[in-house]
């Protein structure tokens, strides 16, 4: 497989990268989402922050004037006509570390679990996945239980969390909505 995977921490000098999950396991939750789409080759970034970036962003290309778990930005629409690229550029995930700490100790589940399951959802967003109406999020929920179980990772779905979401919606990760 030939991914690249840039990952941000822009919390790197802060005392909370210790406890952000290593390059390589985040390379690898990112990974396993491609492979299962079929891709090969990819590339995408994966930028981990905090609230104060992520609030912008939702609000600039959304219109939501709030922090939430993760952000994905899928670059495929964006592609000026007739440039062409060596590997597929499929985009940029957005991590905010402080609500994805908050959501998973409310849901009492690891730090490292609520990571993957936000980097594996995420990825998958970029590669055209959406949770607007029920038969999408089923099988984008099965794929990331899917997924995450390949780590180990039992189901985030199995107790019902709810991380973030907006009344009324199923959805509120990607601008793509």
């Amino acid at each position: 497989m030939d991914f690249h995977i840039d990952i941000q921490n822009t919390l790197a000098e802060q005392s909370v990268a210790n406890e952000i999950p290593s390059a390589a396991q985040i390379t690898s939750w990112a990974s396993a989402a491609l492979t299962a789409c079929g891709l090969s080759t990819a590339e995408l970034t994966i930028r981990i922050t905090d609230a104060n970036e992520v609030q912008t962003l939702n609000r600039d290309y959304r219109g939501n004037d709030k922090p939430t778990n993760v952000l994905s930005f899928p670059f495929a629409d964006e592609l000026p006509e007739g440039v062409e690229l060596d590997i597929p550029l499929l985009g940029d995930i957005v991590i905010c570390n402080e609500v994805m700490q908050s959501e998973a100790q409310a849901a009492n589940i690891s730090l490292e679990h609520h990571f993957a399951h936000l980097v594996i959802h995420g990825t998958l967003h970029l590669l055209g996945y959406d949770h607007i109406d029920d038969a999408e999020a089923e099988e984008m929920e099965a794929l990331e239980v899917k997924l995450l179980a390949e780590f180990s990772i039992p189901s985030p779905y199995a107790n019902n969390h709810a991380f973030n979401e907006p009344e009324g919606s199923k959805t509120n990760h990607s601008r793509s909505e």
